[in-house]
């Protein structure tokens, strides 16, 4: 059986990532993507994607850090956007909940866009409170110019319809697991099937019935165990599916 794919887990959060990536692989998870938050952090991914086989890097400005980006960022990111290791560009958005300017945001994320065109690569979006400023920023690059991933998904239908149809795939993690989820099981519900990935964001959104304590990528089946239960596929349907999606989007080999 084809193993999960992890389209977005933070293993240079934790302090042993390669017995976080032994665990997760022992529950099923065959490949991670590690999203970049900040320049500082890139080399730390590298280094773990250097020494594990089947790690994958995004590496990328996230909202909170657009204040450091500067010329010598830039030029270091150009240089490790053509690391082999590199499948997207990432966590790069807008949220208006974070301690940044909102222009000084979206000046950075214009910079993030106009790189994933250049180097033909997807986008892991960080959205939060600023979902029509982004769609925004994504229609001004052109539709079918982009692809990518819209992190942690859990917006209505019509907000995943307008990224659907801009070329992005949406992150299903563990909000999907709760109990008290609506929204998203309707929504996982109706959207295509190929545009669906599974992510665990973890040390964070820690799913069901392990909330409260901090995430793993060992707990990513219990988000695959819950779509499989919503678009009534059985579990090897559901990882077939999601990691094909995952595949296909980074072209992993």
């Amino acid at each position: 059986m084809t193993g999960l794919i992890d389209t977005h887990v933070h293993l240079d959060f934790f302090d042993t990532p390669a017995a976080v990536v032994m665990r997760a692989r022992q529950h099923g998870v065959a490949q991670f993507v590690i999203p970049g938050v900040a320049p500082a952090a890139w080399p730390a991914l590298i280094a773990i994607a250097e020494a594990e086989p089947d790690v994958w890097i995004a590496p990328g400005v996230h909202p909170q850090a657009a204040g450091q980006w500067t010329r010598q960022a830039e030029a270091l990111l150009q240089d490790i956007l053509a690391h082999p290791q590199t499948v997207a560009i990432g966590e790069v958005g807008l949220d208006k909940q974070v301690n940044c300017p909102l222009d000084q945001q979206e000046q950075v994320c214009r910079q993030m866009i106009a790189l994933a065109r250049e180097h033909h690569l997807p986008l892991l979006l960080h959205v939060r409170r600023a979902t029509d400023r982004l769609l925004t920023l994504l229609r001004e690059a052109g539709r079918g110019e982009l692809t990518g991933i819209i992190h942690a998904f859990s917006g209505s239908l019509e907000t995943a319809e307008q990224f659907i149809d801009l070329g992005f795939s949406l992150g299903i993690g563990g909000v999907l697991t709760y109990p008290e989820a609506t929204r998203l099981p309707d929504v996982v519900r109706q959207v295509p099937a190929d545009r669906l990935v599974l992510e665990s964001d973890a040390p964070d959104m820690t799913p069901h019935p392990h909330r409260g304590r901090p995430n793993h990528p060992a707990y990513l089946p219990l988000i695959a165990e819950s779509l499989a239960r919503i678009r009534c596929w059985s579990l090897e349907q559901t990882i077939q599916i999601t990691t094909d999606n995952a595949t296909n989007l980074f072209r992993l080999t």
